[in-house]
């Protein structure tokens, strides 16, 4: 459970959200006790100033303190505090506690001495205690809340509210955890099924987004993986029918002999010798293709002039051309640079190319051999006006054992492995390979090797 995706995700999630919610709350619970603050003390300055003017006008009335003393108790009960106002020697002269009628009075901190609005001094000191009265018999009206209590009631409301919002956050979290997993669960489920060998399966989303994308680069694999399962089912069975063939005419030459049937003459020698050349030449193309594909493959590169391997190989193929009425010529430059490579590998491209297009074109049909500068590259193209591949076979063409041709005969199918190692031996000189072709007009295979540093 605490591996789960879904318990990482809820568990960030849950973390993003008490840190925002926290830091929401801590901020907005200080702004609001400073606002608060200032506007308990600019209430306090209204409400004084108040009680300042109605001392004013109280002494212009009177001329003096008499009567003042029941004022003072109500003001000091509606306002929660302890006022005492002297007159000119000191003596107080009202006490919104009663207690020092009549005393000197010895303040702790400056009064605010009090005047008229056009700058005659009133004789009287006027003296509020800062803090909040303790015991005294009134509570202050609800009107008139302290700073203290509006921060206290705010502070809860905030509280409440964060609470409120993590918890439907987590919910939120909760539910768009599922949605955001499902296409995962379904991506996962599906990639069990192929792990235990159903290459049928697809995982079907509408998805947008990168899920979206990652489940058709699923999909995709799950294509590639069931296209590769199905090529490599070919290949047994066509590995099995190619070494059947042979085998079995060995088999029955021997039988024969060995029942009397037939002598072990020069051509009996020769036919069972012939079978087993293709064997050998058989298990030989398997070999080296393995070799190809593990990057164990040995080149014996070396520096040199590819124009003498082509001609040499055009040159080689002239017999078999002439017996089908076929021409083979090569078009080459006047001078081609030097490559580092292989010659016996790439002969061996050249011959496999060759042999494929002469096997493919038709009597009175033409194959040319070119080869020219490409930017850092050199480019050779075998080029037949031969039957021509169709568009859904290209794609396949340099798979091992794929024959376009799928009856199988030896003189239009070969053993089907030609291409394949043409295309591991010049990708092995770190080249690359293509076909083009239009069924009906011929084709055209191109491969490129790097030229010599």
């Amino acid at each position: 459970m605490i591996h789960s995706l879904r318990f990482r995700l809820l568990a960030g999630f849950s973390i993003v959200i008490l840190v925002a919610v926290g830091a929401i709350y801590f901020f907005a619970s200080q702004t609001a006790g400073g606002e608060i603050r200032r506007f308990g003390e600019r209430s306090e300055e209204a409400r004084f100033s108040r009680v300042v003017f109605e001392l004013h006008r109280h002494y212009q009335e009177q001329e003096n303190w008499e009567g003042i003393q029941t004022y003072v108790e109500q003001w000091g009960n509606l306002y929660g505090r302890e006022i005492i106002l002297t007159d000119a020697s000191g003596v107080v002269v009202a006490d919104s506690q009663g207690e020092q009628l009549g005393e000197q009075y010895h303040p702790d901190s400056p009064g605010m001495p009090l005047s008229v609005p056009w700058g005659e001094s009133i004789p009287g000191t006027l003296y509020i205690n800062p803090g909040p009265l303790t015991g005294f018999r009134h509570e202050p009206p609800e009107n008139f809340p302290s700073p203290l209590n509006l921060l206290q009631t705010v502070s809860r409301f905030l509280i409440w509210g964060a609470l409120l919002a993590i918890a439907l956050a987590f919910l939120l979290t909760f539910f768009l955890s599922r949605r955001i997993l499902a296409p995962v669960k379904a991506l996962t489920a599906v990639a069990r099924q192929l792990g235990q060998g159903d290459l049928s399966q697809r995982v079907h989303l509408k998805d947008k987004s990168e899920i979206g994308e990652m489940a058709q680069a699923f999909n995709s694999m799950a294509g590639d993986l069931e296209r590769v399962e199905q090529l490599r089912r070919n290949m047994v069975a066509d590995a099995a029918h190619e070494l059947r063939t042979p085998l079995s005419n060995i088999k029955g030459y021997l039988e024969a002999i060995r029942d009397g049937l037939k002598k072990p003459d020069a051509e009996s020698i020769r036919s069972l010798s012939e079978k087993a050349s293709l064997l050998s030449r058989l298990v030989d193309d398997l070999q080296e293709l393995s070799l190809a594909e593990a990057g164990e493959l040995r080149l014996t590169r070396e520096s040199g002039d590819i124009t003498r391997l082509i001609k040499q190989a055009v040159a080689s193929r002239q017999t078999q051309a002439e017996e089908k009425g076929l021409s083979v010529s090569a078009d080459l430059t006047d001078k081609l640079p030097p490559v580092n490579i292989d010659f016996h590998r790439i002969g061996q491209v050249l011959n496999n190319l060759l042999d494929n297009a002469i096997a493919h074109t038709g009597k009175g049909g033409s194959i040319k051999v070119s080869a020219e500068k490409r930017d850092d590259r050199l480019k050779v193209s075998v080029t037949d006006t031969g039957e021509g591949i169709p568009a859904e076979e290209l794609p396949n063409i340099f798979e091992r054992f794929y024959r376009t041709d799928k009856s199988r005969t030896r003189t239009t199918g070969g053993s089907g492995l030609g291409l394949t190692i043409a295309k591991r031996l010049v990708e092995a000189h770190n080249g690359t390979i293509e076909a083009r072709s239009e069924p009906g007009k011929g084709s055209s295979f191109t491969f490129t090797l790097p030229l010599e540093d």
